[in-house]
């Protein structure tokens, strides 16, 4: 029987581990928990279809339509009890995850990780439609999987998932660890919108010395906060209905601004506008120019995954490719600012002009630890403490996201406010000039 690899490197340990670790890390829960996808011409022996937390009276139910299967092998002969969906606590996922690698005879329907809800027997003859329903009795961090141990055959099916928590009597959508979402990121909104009216505020009391950057600073308040309402939104209708009604829309179109404007602070503060020019030589300018911009397309390329979920293709491979280059973008940024730094500590040996700009160079340089802490902190960071949390407690997940990327705004705001006397914009020309004559002589020395 053919295995189906889901990664094409899979015989590498240490590729093993950091998959089977991202496969649990990594995978959220969904937006929405009234799911609708299609399966076309799908041969894996197992599809993550979604994950939910349960409380002591949970349910879930699943409508298939438009079931239809095919073989290129003619003499091949279906077995329907080896093709079915089935509910698992998430916990032994690596092991299901080992065991299918290694295993070519491993059907995840027949093993003991988990709770068969139904199989393809249960099907009428010349039926493509099928419905189950059923309760969720035992509170835990469930898996719903699609097996085919029959991957000689290709499926093609759509499903339509409800799965939800019954609290008074009424029906809860979001999981049992979602549930206190709604509130956080109001909170979170009612934050952004202060910190937005203090900057305001800031701006026009300093309006004789605020700079462009300050606007776009402003701007950035203002589509952060209006991608939280959204978010809160989205909970709240998820939450009551299953469905985010077209407000998960309009959360992924204000944050790709929000996200725009972030790194577009980033790469105006990072790389000359006002500040960078007398420090950084141009080869490093060109790293931040091309690391910058595609952070913002990982977002990007992040939340469109998030939306369509694991039930397609190469997700997972895809994820960990997204999480490669993210961190490697974030090395490319710190050793780039190091050996900056590094280059003026040389030539402020050489010139006391040059030691006042390593000063700066210092504050400039926590800068950019900042921006690097805080996308590993939000990367890495925020999926440690989903694994080390109880699935009740997901909301803490959001929580320190949120709680991060707000102390990372308050650096950054806090230390390019627009006020007199502000170091960072404290460049004298002379000072300019010196600098760049020194830079220009060490990096003809290298060569």
């Amino acid at each position: 029987m053919e295995i189906f690899n889901f990664f094409p490197l899979n015989h590498h340990p240490l590729l093993q581990l950091s998959y089977a670790l991202l496969i649990i890390s990594s995978i959220p829960f969904a937006v929405s928990d009234i799911m609708n996808a299609h399966i076309t011409n799908d041969y894996r022996k197992f599809i993550w279809i979604h994950k939910f937390g349960f409380l002591k009276d949970g349910h879930t139910s699943i409508s298939l339509k438009d079931i239809s299967w095919k073989s290129k092998n003619h003499t091949a002969q279906l077995n329907p009890s080896s093709i079915g969906f089935l509910v698992f606590d998430r916990s032994p996922w690596s092991t299901i995850f080992n065991e299918s690698m290694f295993n070519k005879d491993f059907c995840i329907l027949s093993s003991n990780y988990g709770k068969v809800l139904f199989t393809f027997e249960k099907l009428t003859t010349n039926s493509s439609t099928y419905n189950f329903a059923t309760s969720i009795n035992e509170p835990g961090d469930y898996v719903l999987m699609f097996g085919n141990c029959q991957p000689e055959y290709e499926l093609s099916m759509d499903i339509h998932v409800e799965m939800y928590n019954l609290k008074h009597g009424e029906k809860d959508f979001l999981s049992a660890g979602e549930t206190n979402l709604p509130m956080l990121y109001f909170l979170f909104f009612l934050i952004y919108t202060s910190f937005f009216i203090i900057w305001v505020f800031t701006c026009i009391k300093q309006r004789s010395i605020i700079i462009k950057i300050h606007i776009i600073m402003g701007a950035l308040l203002l589509f952060k906060a209006l991608a939280i309402i959204c978010a809160f939104q989205d909970y709240v209708d998820v939450k009551k209905t299953g469905t985010s009604h077209g407000w998960d829309v309009a959360f992924d179109n204000v944050q790709f601004f929000k996200d725009i404007l972030l790194f577009t602070v980033i790469v105006l503060i990072g790389n000359g506008w006002f500040l960078l020019k007398p420090y950084i030589q141009e080869r490093d300018k060109k790293v931040l120019m091309i690391v910058l911009p595609l952070q913002v397309l990982e977002n990007i390329a992040h939340a469109v995954l998030v939306e369509i979920g694991p039930i397609t293709k190469d997700w997972f491979t895809w994820i960990l490719f997204i999480y490669l280059i993210d961190i490697l973008c974030c090395c490319a940024v710190f050793f780039t600012i190091s050996s900056s730094t590094k280059s003026l500590r040389e030539a402020s040996k050489k010139d006391g002009n040059a030691a006042k700009n390593l000063e700066k160079l210092i504050l400039f340089k926590q800068f950019y630890m900042a921006v690097v802490g805080y996308l590993y902190f939000t990367r890495i960071g925020v999926l440690a403490i989903e694994l080390m949390i109880n699935y009740r407690y997901a909301w803490v997940r959001d929580a320190a996201n949120e709680a991060g990327s707000l102390a990372f705004y308050a650096f950054v705001f806090y230390n390019f406010k627009p006020i007199e006397g502000n170091p960072y914009f404290k460049i004298v020309e002379d000072e300019v000039e010196a600098t760049d004559k020194l830079l220009e002589e060490d990096l003809n020395s290298r060569l």
